[in-house]
């Protein structure tokens, strides 16, 4: 039976940090889904439609990833695809701190769902969103962080 995994994220932008999870789980499982969440924590720069479009764009050279958008909790979305993989990374001590919360609350909520987690190659392990925002903002070069189409759109909410 193949296997599917969903890769969750808010991904405000997509980095070369989520592209590497996501190539490496499209190694592993038959089919990754890239699902975009809305972070009620958190403002975006980009529109969920803008950030599914830059995912795309991103993926469109591997041939078992698709992407979505989904509101609500991550396990009701899984379940509602059949998924019982959830495709996680991790940078750090503190990340996995946070993961193991979210990981325990969805097996509470829904016991079959597994918890995958990769760690981030190295050179990524410092890059977030949230940093990538910070360095555009300021007009410096996030070509080796992020990619092309990112960039340019990161440029272009920037400028005004």
């Amino acid at each position: 039976m193949p296997t599917t995994a969903i890769c969750p994220g808010s991904f405000d932008p997509i980095t070369y940090g989520h592209l590497d999870i996501i190539r490496r789980g499209a190694k592993i499982f038959d089919h990754v889904i890239v699902a975009v969440f809305n972070n009620q924590s958190k403002s975006p720069l980009f529109t969920v439609e803008e950030r599914l479009q830059l995912i795309e764009e991103a993926t469109k050279d591997l041939p078992n990833v698709s992407c979505d958008v989904s509101q609500g909790l991550l396990v009701d979305y899984a379940k509602s695809k059949h998924v019982d993989v959830i495709l996680r990374g991790l940078r750090a001590v503190s990340d996995f701190e946070y993961e193991m919360q979210i990981t325990s609350m969805n097996r509470k909520l829904e016991e079959d769902i597994e918890t995958f987690f990769v760690m981030t190659n190295n050179q990524y392990s410092f890059l977030s969103s949230s940093i990538v925002k910070e360095v555009a903002k300021y007009d410096s070069n996030v070509s080796d962080l992020v990619p092309d189409a990112v960039e340019v759109a990161l440029k272009e909410k920037f400028k005004s």
